[in-house]
């Protein structure tokens, strides 16, 4: 005889949230006004970052006129990471993140005001300071908002919430990079930097009405100077990741796109150079907001068409590499802006299904504690690959490499963890089939 459940009135009453109905998100921001507030302010954010990206590559266009230029912003951008991640991951998981992120708000706009000062070629070093002074800070930011978002929504939210979170950034890196190179091109690039600026003190205002208890770690009774330094702290944290094939394995995902991050440095150069001569922004804004709207869509489609199991998450995971490739391979033929912006589009949402997926399957397994320490040291990682992939596009450039077979040969890298990934999946059969 065939038993019925009946459902208990909890389960009634709870609604259903799916990702790729509309509704979902409705009820996540009536139900959820913590999440809700914490999203706001992080579009608030995402907004002026990407303003502040525009300004500064037309800057060095102007100042330099090199691809190389480039390349050095964006190393500084990433070279941080690497070293302050470890640190940060324990600071997120020691200190309260809503002060960690309040704080990184309030310093960057003042470090973001900085770059009105650069105005002759031999003041282009100033960006680089300023570049790297900006984003140690957000290397503090970065893991504490991650980390943040299980203590913000209930399990049933959190894949929800990070489709929502990934498409929000992509979102406003489409929109913000289209309005940024608008704002630029007619009013300056000074306009831009001082609106990035006005972003940050609007993000820690919503920040600063959030409710995010903080609950700190158990004290020692006897601490020694190892536990206040936080060294120990770090060890813990990577004898976790090392114990956890699975994390350690997750941890690898961005990384593997980051192996040809370069390409995100020829975005400018075709923008600026190759689709046009003496760009004021336009175009390279345009390749940057496609990427951002490729970016918003590809975790919502994969979740839709092949599911949000734990493992139809890994194998989108898998062919979002082999999409990437294959678009960036058409991309380095393409004759002009208007045959590049599909490719550029596939491009990204194939990228973002390995950014978002890996990050949602990292807040699932991974506990509370050591949750900031983990999404610091995927980021250190990342950013260190980041650099390297930057560092050689640009000398590649500034050696007179034809953008277009460098954006060839770092399509052709996208195979490489692509293979990985299937052969991973291949060992790791049975564990892919847990919910």
């Amino acid at each position: 005889m065939k038993t019925i459940k009946i459902p208990t009135p909890d389960e009634e009453s709870k609604p259903f949230l799916a990702v790729g109905r509309f509704q979902s998100y409705k009820i996540l921001f009536t139900t959820n006004h913590r999440f809700r507030r914490f999203w706001l302010a992080g579009v608030i954010s995402h907004l002026g970052n990407w303003f502040n990206y525009i300004a500064i590559f037309v800057l060095l266009t102007k100042l330099t006129g090199s691809g190389g230029a480039v390349s050095w912003f964006l190393i500084a951008k990433f070279i941080p990471t690497t070293f302050l991640g470890p640190a940060a991951g324990v600071i997120a998981d020691r200190f309260s993140r809503k002060a960690i992120m309040i704080t990184s708000d309030l310093l960057r706009v003042f470090i973001v005001l900085g770059f009105l000062l650069v105005r002759r070629p031999e003041h282009v070093w100033l960006v680089y300071v300023l570049a790297l002074v900006q984003e140690s800070i957000w290397t503090f930011y970065d893991p504490a908002r991650k980390a943040s978002v299980p203590n913000l929504c209930s399990p049933e939210e959190l894949i929800l919430a990070n489709a929502l979170s990934g498409a929000t950034w992509s979102i406003m890196l489409a929109f913000g990079a289209a309005l940024g190179g608008f704002i630029t091109y007619l009013y300056g690039w000074e306009t831009a930097i001082v609106i990035d600026a006005a972003t940050f003190l609007a993000s820690a205002v919503m920040l600063a009405g959030l409710d995010l208890p903080h609950k700190a770690p158990a004290k020692k009774e006897k601490p020694t100077w190892q536990d206040f330094t936080g060294i120990t702290d770090m060890r813990e944290g990577f004898k976790y990741v090392f114990r956890h094939k699975e994390v350690a394995t997750l941890l690898l995902v961005k990384s593997g796109w980051a192996l040809s991050g370069g390409i995100l440095v020829l975005l400018t150069v075709f923008g600026e150079q190759v689709f046009s001569s003496g760009g004021q922004g336009g175009k390279s804004g345009v390749l940057y907001s496609v990427r951002g709207l490729g970016a918003a869509i590809g975790p919502i489609l994969a979740w839709h068409y092949f599911g949000e199991t734990k493992k139809d998450m890994y194998r989108s995971i898998s062919l979002s590499f082999f999409i990437a490739s294959g678009a960036y391979i058409l991309f380095s033929r393409a004759p002009t802006l208007l045959w590049a912006v599909p490719f550029v589009l596939l491009g990204h949402i194939g990228g973002s299904i390995q950014w978002v997926f890996s990050t949602t399957l990292l807040q699932q397994i991974v506990p509370n504690r050591y949750r900031g320490r983990v999404f610091a040291a995927e980021m250190a990682l990342l950013t260190l690959i980041l650099s390297l992939s930057t560092y050689f596009t640009g000398l590649g450039l500034d050696h007179g490499v034809d953008p277009r077979l460098l954006a060839l040969r770092l399509a052709l890298v996208f195979l490489v963890p692509g293979t990985f990934w299937v052969i991973y999946l291949r060992l790791n059969k049975k564990n892919m089939g847990r919910a």
